[in-house]
């Protein structure tokens, strides 16, 4: 049996990576969160870490990392390939060592390394997305350059992975953070969920092409999170607390919806359940 990759997005997440937070460093001055309740950024990753359990995922749990705020943020330093872990170069200057203590974490439970990012590129894994095994989307924005898309391509390319990408806008600036999952989440193999306003033209009319179709987000809860939503498989979400529009639509359309508290581990660092884990293996069907 397969014991790592990922084939896509949305089917059976099997096993699956998260960091706890730290609560040393400048959450403000660095990260550019809000500042979180430290006390409640730990209460609410451990009961996010148990819902995923709850869920049937496997969760290695890595230790946190004093003065590294983002590195809760999982899904950034690595992209998880059908073939072994990408580790990424990072363009945020205070998240530039994370992939290397990612790099232990992996290799400490037998994780395969399919290749490492080498300047001048640079990317985070916020910009891809997997639709299936031979598709992988990508967004170019000011976390992702050019350098970085052509490296990730050149490894995928043995494996016949066509890589595609589509240009971000510049939305709030380089020390902002816009992910192509801050605008697309997969949800099951012909459904997603989109914030339109900041989603490329030619990026919908690709899915379109594909048959997907997709729910839309308000800009109220796109800026909580409301369109970075983790698929445990098939139709079935995880989604953080406090976005009853699009939880909703999902409902309605019988989407089950599993919801956590994230208004500190989540919100205030602009990082939703997707950017909150790396998978490790998900299983079709």
């Amino acid at each position: 049996m397969t014991q790592w990759g990922t084939p896509d997005m949305y089917s059976n997440l099997a096993r699956v990576m998260v960091r706890t937070p730290t609560t040393v460093g400048k959450f403000v001055e660095e990260g550019h969160w809000r500042m979180p309740d430290t006390v409640a950024l730990l209460e609410e990753h451990k009961s996010f870490t148990q819902l995923l359990e709850s869920l049937g995922c496997t969760v290695d749990v890595a230790g946190s990392i004093d003065g590294l705020v983002d590195s809760v943020y999982m899904h950034d330093p690595m992209i998880m390939t059908p073939h072994g872990a990408i580790l990424l170069k990072m363009a945020k200057p205070v998240r530039s060592t994370e992939p290397s203590f990612f790099r232990k974490d992996l290799e400490k439970i037998g994780v395969p390394i399919l290749g490492e990012l080498t300047a001048p590129a640079f990317a985070d894994g916020g910009d891809k997305v997997w639709l299936d095994e031979k598709t992988l989307l990508i967004g170019h924005s000011y976390r992702t350059n050019t350098a970085g898309i052509e490296q990730i391509r050149e490894m995928l390319a043995p494996f016949g992975v066509d890589v595609l990408s589509f240009d971000l806008p510049h939305y709030e600036g380089p020390g902002a953070v816009l992910h192509l999952m801050s605008v697309l989440s997969p949800i099951a193999g012909d459904k997603a969920v989109v914030y339109e306003p900041l989603a490329p033209a030619r990026l919908l009319q690709y899915l379109e092409s594909r048959g997907i179709t997709w729910f839309t987000v308000s800009e109220k809860e796109m800026l909580t999170q409301g369109s970075n939503i983790l698929a445990i498989r098939p139709n079935v979400v995880v989604l953080a607390a406090g976005n009853p529009e699009i939880e909703s639509k999902l409902k309605s359309a019988g989407v089950e919806v599993h919801l956590f508290a994230g208004n500190n581990v989540a919100v205030k660092g602009d990082g939703g359940p997707t950017c909150m884990t790396a998978p490790l293996l998900r299983i079709s069907s």
